[in-house]
């Protein structure tokens, strides 16, 4: 696994502090607080710990004793380390999409419609001041006041439009669609385990449905490029922090060396040291 990403810097930017806050049509948003101040950093600094607190709060989300300010709070904590999630550019066939009048979307679990209108699509992330945007077929012209969001979005002129826009102040993202994209990571763990506990015994339709918890696995798919790096090197484009933990959780989850997995005693995830590992390092 630590090959696969070994020469890829997968920038994102994350905020000082983020608020939860009420839109006009009742929808909860998480987004920076008004003073947050932003910072660009490396999602691939250390993989495994970014994968193991995204599970860990979906374990948390998945929790029926849970309450729903507990979910929020562990919601807040992974954002305030790593930044939001950034599901704009991740739904998308494209993360160019802002190049187009329409918007394609593969089947999820947020919005029901396949297409969409750009500028529609874009106004349910920024619920409460949507960016000075036009378009005029596919260019746009994008205005920008804040010094700070005019030296971030010069940061990161290089990546596609909307992916620098996920990084503006007044983006947000849903509790909704955040607590559903945590649970996913969370249930696809759960199955996997229940899978290794069944496998010898389980009826077909028992392993059908194991499947299906690694159903929300199954749709768009990170791009890369190659380069010449001493000899030739791939070099994944992470347009979202959404799709990186995705690729991180498949590729650990089949790790023949290290894999993914949920501690048969505490429920933790956590990576083995060889393939057949049955519990963490705490419980062994």
């Amino acid at each position: 696994m630590n090959s696969l990403f070994s020469h890829t810097s997968a920038w994102w930017t994350r905020y000082s502090d983020y608020q939860w806050k009420k839109a006009p049509d009742g929808q909860l948003y998480l987004l920076p607080t008004a003073d947050a101040t932003p910072r660009p950093y490396n999602m691939l600094t250390d993989p495994k710990q970014l994968m193991l607190d995204a599970v860990g709060v979906g374990q948390i989300c998945m929790k029926k004793a849970s309450t729903r300010t507990v979910r929020m709070e562990a919601i807040k904590g992974f954002t305030c380390k790593y930044g939001l999630m950034g599901i704009m550019t991740a739904l998308p066939t494209t993360a160019k999409f802002v190049e187009y009048n329409q918007v394609y979307l593969p089947k999820n679990e947020m919005l029901r419609e396949e297409v969409m209108d750009t500028i529609p699509y874009m106004k349910h992330f920024f619920p409460f001041n949507m960016p000075e945007f036009k378009k005029h077929g596919m260019e746009s012209l994008w205005n920008l006041s804040d010094r700070t969001m005019i030296a971030l979005a010069m940061t990161f002129q290089e990546v596609p439009q909307a992916v620098s826009m996920s990084f503006m102040r007044d983006y947000g993202e849903r509790y909704d669609w955040l607590e559903a994209v945590f649970r996913g990571f969370a249930f696809g763990l759960t199955a996997a385990f229940l899978y290794e506990l069944d496998k010898d015994d389980a009826s077909p339709q028992t392993i059908q449905l194991y499947n299906a918890g690694l159903a929300g696995f199954d749709d768009n798919a990170p791009s890369y490029h190659l380069t010449l790096q001493g000899k030739p090197q791939m070099v994944w484009n992470f347009h979202s922090l959404l799709l990186c933990v995705k690729l991180l959780f498949s590729t650990m989850l089949t790790d023949d060396d290290h894999p993914l997995k949920m501690c048969r005693k505490c429920r933790k995830a956590f990576v083995a040291d060889k393939e057949d590992q049955l519990f963490c390092d705490e419980c062994r």
